[in-house]
């Protein structure tokens, strides 16, 4: 099929022209129509028949499409549910939708797609739309005992919206039952051989889990039989925020998704609202975005490397890798104003221009933080006790990383020199000089391998910032850039009427879809925006690299030892607010 493939010629021609109806969205993203009696084997056209296939399910989500207005050529439909997939061996994107109407049933498409399994019990949860033949179909991130559906356009999207919550006795009690955790409703003995087998909760508040997470590890002595990953504890509704406020007033909630990430968060969803909204960024606002964004990946990389090396009994490293995350910290509070959550990417640019003496902040950071990554690779990487804790422990081969949709460092780990950044340049990362580290193994150790050197190769991108910072505007002057340059906003009263409006109400984005990843902390971020045309998003789909990432625990932990299982998650590298939002 070569380099000219078009995957709706394609599918038109192996399913018939009636079989498919074709959408142009903002993005480019090939989009396909079907229904749900072809639905599986189209997937599995795309996953398997053509050259150089589909192999990752990337996300799987749905749109609530009852009080939608602009939909112009496409298929009736009261519910969409969108499969979006992804060529590695391409690089390119596809993206399918069946409608649905009446019922809200699907066939599922687990034994398809690994990773499909949380993906559709996230659907069912959001949504309310049944997977047929789904191996445990129940609640993912809302509690068991949650009435409604929260993505439907009819639930409250504010709590002042649902009255009083209260909390008699009886209810607490049948809250707490709920939280019970009954082996056989997942198929799990109580008794191997005639001994009984132990059932041990690893958290939710436990410090090796990183965060409000609980695993149910099923035991035979200290071998783990298997594991039952529960998240949701932490789930707070960004994707229903981001429906209920302006696409400018949302920027700040970003922030939140991947608490270590700060700009990296803002990053994926600017980008889908100005490509919504056909705005070009000037070069100079792209070269500080990518700035920004490589100084919180390497913060984020040495908090992971401190802890995952605290995991598996290394006390000293967390205190030294703190030490330098406040260094990288003092730079982005003298360009931002914030630490932790700048919210400093707007739509079109950022927020300010860069403050005077940053580069004498960024020159100090790349002279100091080199010879401080020697010394974690030489005591605490190359340490006998760290290697032989996390060699051949958790690992996968890239097949395994494609089902589960392993992204970012997780999947470089395995041995593919695979990076967004590389492979669809986006802000102007064509335009420097890096490598993409690799490993073999695809173990806890590679893992932690490869984001070292990462953090040496993000070193060299933020050096080519400094040298080669372009002059010019830190914004760009488009009409719906928010909030609007300075200069443009006080020369009479309607300038500073339309600079009032754009940012208490935000721009009006023209109606259409995007969606856009970006090379994150911990993997591919994407969002997925739909705009009606109005000054809010009609929805937002937030898809995290964690998410997918934890759902592979099972797999890596049969046949384990608790320790084991503790570095394991310490080599994944996630954040619970990443993986509930």
């Amino acid at each position: 099929m070569g380099e000219t493939f078009d995957p709706v010629s394609a599918a038109v021609a192996e399913f018939g022209p009636g079989a498919i109806v074709h959408q142009e969205t903002a993005d480019g993203i090939p989009t396909l129509w079907t229904d749900a009696v072809k639905l599986a084997g189209l997937l599995r056209f795309f996953r398997d028949d053509v050259e150089r296939p589909y192999r990752m399910l990337f996300d799987l989500t749905a749109i609530d499409e009852r009080l939608r207005r602009n939909r112009r050529g496409q298929p009736d439909s009261e519910c969409t549910v969108v499969y979006h997939l992804l060529s590695l061996e391409r690089d390119a994107e596809l993206r399918l939708k069946v409608a649905l109407t009446g019922a809200w049933r699907l066939p599922s498409i687990a034994g398809i797609f690994a990773n499909a399994d949380w993906y559709e019990r996230e659907v069912w949860d959001m949504f309310g739309v049944q997977f047929d033949g789904h191996p445990h179909l129940e609640r993912i991130l809302m509690p068991l005992t949650w009435d409604g559906h929260p993505l439907r356009k009819e639930h409250p999207a504010r709590a002042t919206e649902m009255g009083h919550y209260a909390l008699p006795d009886d209810r607490l009690e049948a809250e707490q039952e709920a939280m019970r955790f009954r082996p056989e409703d997942w198929g799990m003995a109580r008794q191997r051989d005639g001994a009984e087998i132990m059932f041990l909760n690893l958290g939710p508040n436990h410090p090796s889990v990183h965060g409000v997470f609980r695993i149910v590890l099923q035991l035979d002595g200290e071998e783990i039989l298997d594991a039952v990953p529960e998240i949701g504890f932490h789930h707070r509704g960004a994707e229903k925020m981001g429906e209920r406020q302006t696409w400018h007033s949302y920027i700040p909630y970003t922030d939140r998704v991947d608490y270590v990430g700060g700009v990296m968060n803002n990053f994926p969803y600017v980008l889908a609202v100005e490509k919504l909204a056909g705005i070009e960024v000037p070069e100079r606002a792209q070269v500080v975005r990518i700035m920004l964004a490589e100084l919180f990946r390497i913060n984020s990389h040495l908090l992971f490397l401190g802890t995952f090396l605290q995991d598996v009994g290394q006390m000293s490293p967390v205190f030294f890798t703190f030490t330098d995350r406040q260094k990288i910290y003092d730079i982005i509070e003298a360009v931002c104003g914030f630490r932790m959550h700048p919210a400093w990417f707007r739509i079109g640019g950022v927020a300010d221009d860069l403050p005077e003496g940053w580069q004498g902040l960024v020159r100090a950071l790349l002279d100091w933080l080199p010879k401080r990554l020697r010394e974690y690779e030489k005591m605490g990487l190359n340490n006998r006790i760290v290697r032989k804790r996390t060699r051949g422990i958790g690992a996968y081969n890239y097949e395994e990383a494609m089902d589960w949709g392993v992204t970012g460092p997780g999947l470089r780990a395995t041995g593919l020199a695979w990076d967004w950044r590389k492979q669809r340049p986006y802000s102007g990362y064509d335009q420097f000089d890096f490598d993409v580290p690799t490993a073999e193994h695809g173990d806890s150790y590679d893992r932690a391998v490869v984001r070292l050197e990462e953090m040496r190769q993000s070193l060299r991108i933020v050096k080519q910032c400094l040298d080669n910072m372009p002059e010019g505007d830190y914004k760009s002057r488009h009409k719906l850039t928010t909030p609007p340059i300075k200069d443009r906003t006080m020369h009479d009263i309607e300038t500073l009427i339309h600079h009032f409006l754009s940012v208490s109400w935000g721009p009006v984005i023209p109606a259409g879809e995007a969606s856009v990843m970006v090379e994150a902390t911990k993997g591919l971020n994407g969002y997925y925006l739909v705009s009606d045309g109005g000054t809010t998003s009609y929805r937002t789909r937030i898809r995290t690299p964690s998410f997918p990432h934890l759902q592979m625990i099972p797999l890596l932990a049969r046949g384990m030892m608790i320790p084991d299982l503790v570095a394991i998650l310490g080599s994944i590298d996630f954040v619970m607010a990443d993986v509930d939002r």
